[in-house]
């Protein structure tokens, strides 16, 4: 591995110059990042879900050049920038890096981050905005500075570090989408467009999550799917005189309440379809009990409950394998139901629930969508009229276990960088790229990790990027990118 500053001896093989791979990591977010980075939170590049007029509004497209920009003027030797368009579909920014001198170059190491932003949100706190960057505590806050604008500058900066240190790293492909924010919807066609250019992909780096603190590295080693649904319950031709038909009419909202109870036990949050639960790997729920050794009340104090509320369970294991590996429903929106105030005393003729389901990373996405569609239109109460809109799935992902060399570099950069044991963790939410990745390089190793915490507040108010945690994770992926080439 590159020495670090010449401190840590066993870190001498291959070594060319013992040039700091810490002081280059530091002066370069200090000095480079930074600035830019703040500039980027600036951009308002909602993600194409949000923004149907994307393509004429033009912030994916300024967000691309800024930082397209940035990377053109940095030290990558031999690197090739294109900003890749299909028709219709948003754009892509590829940096192609050729493999450093001594390094084979018969494989490519993939870099992935995202430029797409979620929407601004309001309730942001006194001094902070989506779009103005502000830096305080050691903290960047702006929306997209931690989900996911400062991945691709962490990629080019550890880049950067393994030359300035004479290290070696294999030829890399950094990949920064438009829309990961969306769910991807444009990636399978860029990858299918893009796979003679990457070639044999044997390593795949995503900087787009994090862990349960700041105090070591986290990888992610699993995603949970998703089934998305609009579900209607209608009952009535036009809404009526809730004394007049109250009591002859039934309530559509009451028959939505007991077409949920087929899926979702009101009382434990079960979801009790077959095709949505599976039984979980050993090697997770070990995984899960080291996460809680290694961060005891991580978990429970992540969110900001309300005074008195507590957690679904005190055991904190459950409440991991709950998000990471049981299949759960939110329910993410309405229609048909006036804000209080308004409401008068009127049957409505029709409810609409937006229902979101998360699913464990190895259950059938396809398969849980078609029983929620049979559970919720098969004999339905009063043969009320049921409509379903909106559809979506998509599977998830687990990761294959980690090769020794990978083993090796996680535990060697913790030990030095981190001075803590790496943490490992299944994420409740989803990454598209990583299962798409997974199905057309099923032979490579996956590092997913990144600077978020639990309370980096990404999608919501306030969000903020820990620049001393983005550091040492650019450290990190530059030592595990040398080990990698020397594997």
């Amino acid at each position: 591995m590159i020495v670090c500053g010449g401190a840590h001896p066993g870190w001498q093989d291959g070594l060319v110059e013992q040039i700091s791979v810490h002081e280059t990591v530091s002066r370069l977010w200090r000095e480079e990042v930074l600035p830019s980075l703040s500039d980027l939170v600036r951009i308002p590049a909602l993600s194409q879900a949000f923004d149907a007029q994307w393509a004429t509004n033009g912030h994916l497209d300024a967000a691309v050049e800024h930082v397209r920009g940035w990377i053109a003027g940095r030290n990558l030797p031999g690197a090739t920038l294109d900003v890749v368009r299909l028709d219709g579909l948003s754009p892509v920014l590829l940096v192609d890096v050729p493999a450093s001198p001594g390094a084979e170059d018969a494989d490519t190491v993939l870099l992935y981050g995202h430029l797409d932003k979620q929407p601004p949100v309001g309730g942001w706190s006194e001094g902070l905005g989506p779009w103005t960057p502000v830096i305080r505590d050691g903290r960047l806050y702006g929306r997209g500075s931690a989900d996911d604008g400062y991945s691709g500058y962490a990629a080019v900066t550890a880049l950067e570090a393994v030359h300035a240190a004479g290290g070696q790293h294999a030829r890399a492909v950094i990949l920064l989408e438009t829309g990961e924010e969306s769910g991807s919807p444009d990636l399978p066609r860029y990858l299918e467009h893009l796979e003679e250019r990457l070639g044999r992909v044997s390593f795949v780096v995503c900087l787009d999550s994090g862990g349960n603190d700041y105090e070591r590295l986290w990888q992610t080693t699993s995603l949970r799917g998703l089934v998305q649904v609009h579900v209607t319950v209608r009952v009535l031709e036009s809404a009526q005189h809730s004394g007049l038909a109250s009591g002859i009419v039934p309530s559509s909202f009451r028959i939505l309440r007991r077409l949920l109870d087929r899926i979702e036990d009101a009382e434990t949050g079960q979801i009790t379809l077959a095709e949505m639960n599976v039984d979980i790997p050993a090697n997770r729920r070990a995984e899960v009990e080291a996460a809680v050794r290694s961060a005891p009340g991580a978990i429970a104090s992540t969110f900001p409950l309300v005074a008195g509320m507590r957690p679904v369970t005190e055991d904190e294991e459950e409440l991991l394998l709950n998000n990471g590996w049981r299949p759960t429903l939110s329910v993410i929106g309405a229609a048909g139901l006036p804000e209080p105030a308004n409401a008068g005393n009127v049957l409505r003729d029709a409810t609409t629930l937006a229902l979101s389901f998360r699913l464990p990373p190895t259950a059938d996405s396809a398969a849980a969508l078609a029983a929620v569609e049979k559970a919720l239109t098969t004999d339905v109460p009063y043969s009320a009229q049921v409509t379903l809109s909106g559809v979506e799935h998509a599977d998830g992902w687990n990761a294959p276990e980690s090769a020794p060399w990978l083993s090796a570099a996680l535990e060697k950069v913790s030990d030095e960088i981190f001075a803590a044991p790496s943490g490992s963790i299944g994420l409740g939410g989803s990454i598209p790229f990583m299962v798409q990745l997974a199905r057309k390089y099923p032979e490579a190793q996956f590092l997913v990790t990144g600077a978020l915490g639990p309370d980096s507040n990404a999608h919501v108010p306030d969000e903020w990027l820990h620049l001393d945690h983005a550091g040492r994770v650019t450290e990190a992926v530059a030592h595990i990118l040398d080990a990698h080439a020397r594997r």
